[in-house]
């Protein structure tokens, strides 16, 4: 079979990255879950869609929450625990969750399975979007430049 052409392509083709924003002490944690920025591939400009895989005991990230962008997330293959305002529940493959933009609902995903997980993630883009971190002190606020600068609860940076 032939490789498909852009705009058209196997995720298998865009490199994994288990490469994260976070500062220490928060980054390690987070390293065991892998990323394949789908939509950066395709050119995407208005929202981001990656194919995340998380190993056994690793997490999506710490438990956030956007004030300005919304988040759909697809459980592709395994299982993970969605801790949420709602609690701990599991999700198996199939299973979908949507956090909407400023619900103030901090949510995560883990692997508590002996199996790795993969999930589709999309969300938007929204400028100006900052991130709550509730049980760490940690928080994110987007830039100009659309990236997002990590400080402490109280402003000062790592």
């Amino acid at each position: 079979m032939d490789k498909p052409q852009l705009p058209a392509f196997d995720p298998r083709d865009v490199a994994e990255s288990n490469a994260t924003g976070y500062p220490e002490p928060f980054r390690a944690e987070n390293q065991r879950r892998w990323n394949r920025r789908l939509g950066d591939h395709a050119g995407l400009r208005n929202f981001g869609v990656n194919l995340t895989r998380i190993v056994p005991g690793g997490q999506s990230s710490h438990r956030h929450g956007h004030t300005r962008q919304d988040e759909f997330i697809y459980v592709l293959e395994g299982e993970v625990v969605l801790e949420s305002r709602g609690g701990a529940q599991t999700l198996r493959a199939g299973m979908c969750a949507g956090f909407a933009a400023g619900d103030g609902d901090a949510h995560r995903f883990v692997n508590r399975s002996p199996a790795d997980a993969v999930l589709l993630v999309v969300g938007d883009r929204t400028p100006g979007d900052e991130i709550h971190y509730p049980d760490i002190d940690m928080h994110a606020r987007m830039g100009a430049d659309g990236k997002y600068r990590f400080t402490r609860k109280d402003g000062t940076p790592y």
